[in-house]
């Protein structure tokens, strides 16, 4: 099964071609901004590298968040839109999962939220051990504290620093955004559904109330 991976949730667009468990193509690129400019051009790209066309992919798999509102949106749209247009199902990932789902042992995705908060998820060899969640500082650490119960772990991702001190001898992955390998890996076990952004927090950006008449 040829499928495309899909990620742009965080601070990297990421664009990965696998086939099976095959990878064929793995384009990634750190950037804050600028999600929607690039990921055309990089799917274009990697689906060259891979020597395929677009009519050849059998699913499309992308990330759904957490991440960033404006991120997760871009990839979402993208991988609608040539589902669409190709007819080819599309599955929805959770960020957290295509950063930590890979790691063997006990690992914890999290993701730096800002406001003293970060996004959680706990696996065992891929497993998940909890549901996604949006956590203080504090709430973290014991919930890591919880679940690790003094065993060696993996902290993955932008947030990984912010919960060492709770983790001594934590191996320190750091991860500017998920992996599109493992995005499209995952993608290829499920049943294809529109997918759906994750947010596990009302967005920073407000209206501003409208003045008194």
């Amino acid at each position: 099964m040829i499928v495309l991976g899909l990620d742009t949730c965080l601070n990297a667009c990421s664009v990965a071609v696998l086939d099976g468990e095959r990878v064929l193509a793995h384009l990634s690129e750190t950037m804050a901004r600028g999600h929607q400019e690039r990921l055309a051009p990089m799917a274009e790209r990697a689906m060259a590298e891979a020597g395929l066309s677009f009519r050849q992919l059998a699913r499309i798999g992308v990330t759904v968040g957490p991440g960033s509102f404006t991120g997760l949106r871009v990839g979402l749209a993208f991988a609608k839109g040539l589902g669409s247009a190709l007819g080819v199902p599309i599955v929805g990932v959770g960020a957290l999962e295509a950063m930590g789902g890979g790691e063997a042992g006990l690992t914890f995705a999290v993701i730096d939220a800002r406001r003293d908060q970060v996004y959680l998820q706990a696996f065992e060899a891929g497993r998940p051990l909890m549901a996604p969640d949006a956590l203080t500082l504090g709430e973290a650490v014991a919930r890591l504290v919880e679940i690790a119960q003094d065993r060696t772990v993996t902290l993955m991702g932008s947030g990984a620093g912010l919960l060492a001190a709770a983790a001594p001898g934590a191996r320190l992955i750091a991860a500017d955004g998920a992996d599109a390998r493992l995005v499209a890996r995952l993608a290829a076990t499920r049943e294809p559904a529109t997918p759906r952004p994750l947010y596990l927090r009302a967005p920073d950006a407000r209206l501003a109330p409208r003045p008194a008449a």
